[in-house]
């Protein structure tokens, strides 16, 4: 239900809105503190967290490496959000905008920085050439990779703040997210009805990207019980996908790196090379 007592003010001002992440929030930008990252051998060094926004990166990698790259090797450093490691300097130098990923390639002459989990995916299939077409269905593929990009505060934001970790239920930003969450499902279902993956026929950066957002609601890993207020039972073909994806190897790789919760056997704090993956996946 609605709150029929809150009337918005002329101005706005900050308050405490409680919830989980009341601690980090905040209507600035800019470090909190002074810290350095660290820094390991490889020439790409990410610093993230195994959200689906942190997966897509380390499931790029980890592709890419599958894939005969041996350039792509990377360090994987744990930025925990919850205890605001995101808002040192040494991580907003990287990423003003204090969100994770967020990569440092320092492979050429100078390093680079790249944040936003869509550039990052951008920036490695442009370097490595892989996993997006030169022609062809280039534009179709890089147009379902920004159909994620806009559709992910939707349903995280969205959808996951005000069902979940919202500290009150209230029913029309419930309704408001689920509809549009529910949409999302639909205009993938449908997609998927039609082509192997979203980009057509081949395995591409928009299923590297849109794949850790779906595949936690048809896995019932995400949000509580959203898959069963969902049904998300309905969208057979992206389930199909799902279970597909699901067998690569670098995918299962990929999604433990630099999770901290669930089974401690499919944590990885820190990624560093191949070897840390032992008794894992």
């Amino acid at each position: 239900m609605s709150d029929p007592t809150y009337t918005p003010p002329k101005v706005w001002k900050p308050t405490e809105s409680g919830g989980q992440f009341a601690n980090i929030n905040r209507p600035t930008a800019g470090a909190r503190f002074e810290k350095d990252l660290p820094s390991g051998e490889h020439d790409f060094q990410l610093y993230s967290l195994a959200t689906p926004n942190g997966v897509k990166a380390t499931i790029m990698f980890e592709e890419l490496l599958d894939a005969g790259h041996s350039d792509a090797e990377y360090d994987a450093w744990l930025i925990n959000i919850g205890e605001g490691d995101q808002f040192s300097s040494g991580f907003t130098a990287i990423n003003p905008n204090g969100k994770i990923p967020a990569l440092l390639d320092r492979s050429g002459d100078a390093p680079v920085r790249i944040f936003e989990s869509g550039a990052i995916l951008l920036h490695l299939a442009e370097k490595f050439n892989a996993f997006l077409p030169k022609d062809g269905n280039r534009a179709e593929v890089l147009s379902w990779l920004f159909w994620q990009i806009g559709s992910a505060p939707f349903i995280g934001g969205g959808f996951g703040h005000f069902y979940n970790y919202a500290p009150e239920k209230y029913e029309y930003p419930i309704n408001r997210y689920a509809m549009e969450t529910k949409r999302l499902f639909d205009v993938a279902d449908r997609r998927l009805g039609e082509a192997q993956y979203l980009g057509g026929g081949d395995y591409t950066v928009a299923d590297i990207a849109a794949f850790p957002w779906l595949a936690p609601f048809v896995t019932g890993e995400i949000y509580g019980e959203a898959s069963t207020f969902l049904s998300i039972h309905e969208y057979e073909n992206v389930a199909r996908w799902v279970n597909e994806i699901l067998t690569r190897p670098a995918v299962q790789r990929g999604r433990i790196v630099n999770r901290t919760w669930g089974d401690e056997g499919k944590q990885l704090r820190e990624r560093h090379s191949a070897a840390d993956f032992e008794g894992k996946v």
